[in-house]
């Protein structure tokens, strides 16, 4: 009987170090050096501090900010998932609806479908090109420039299909907005100025 287990005890511990040391090690290390930005989650630091990843969206509310989609977590990354309401349920009709008034409020345009529906991770980091342009009259009249000059950050911002075949062009919402940031940085409060159109 032992002449049976030893053979089954060996190769038992051979493939535990092999596929559960091993292998996650050396991808580990793979990805460390081919993509080590990504591998370490795509954080974004300003002035050494983490901001965010580039990966993961966050809410902003601001006049001056491009707004991310809705999301049914509330844009935490511990809770993620969507609200599973279907296309007929009276609360999701109702919640769109709702969102669709206060965009077209807030921002004096048509609120394209990424506006007023939730992604089904709630963390979606990216808008459509078209939400974004939506948003240029208020960030301009926020930061007090030109909306020709938010729209081509915006322009310089937003991402082609993936090797030009696989996916949408999309914008990154929390990049944009440190581009927004650095490039037009928000009145002092109280002080929000005009937009020169």
């Amino acid at each position: 009987m032992l002449s049976h287990l030893r053979p089954a005890i060996s190769l038992t511990a051979f493939f535990t170090l092999l596929t559960g040391l091993a292998y996650p090690l050396a991808m580990t290390g793979a990805a460390q050096a081919l993509f080590p930005s990504v591998a370490n989650g795509s954080l974004i630091e300003t002035d050494g501090t983490v901001i965010g990843s580039s990966l993961i969206a966050q809410p902003f509310a601001g006049a001056g900010y491009l707004h991310p989609r809705p999301s049914a977590s509330g844009w935490n990354a511990a809770g993620t998932g969507a609200s599973h309401l279907g296309p007929t349920s009276a609360a999701l009709i109702a919640t769109v609806a709702e969102r669709r008034a206060e965009w077209e409020t807030a921002n004096g345009a048509t609120a394209p479908i990424d506006a007023i529906t939730a992604s089904g991770s709630g963390l979606d980091p990216h808008i459509s090109p078209e939400n974004a342009l939506a948003q240029v009259g208020r960030i301009a009249a926020a930061r007090g420039v030109d909306a020709g000059a938010v729209q081509a950050v915006i322009a310089a911002a937003t991402e082609g299909p993936l090797l030009g075949l696989y996916g949408e062009p999309r914008v990154n919402v929390l990049l944009t907005n440190i581009a927004l940031d650095v490039a037009f940085p928000m009145p002092p409060a109280g002080g929000e100025g005009q937009a020169t159109e």
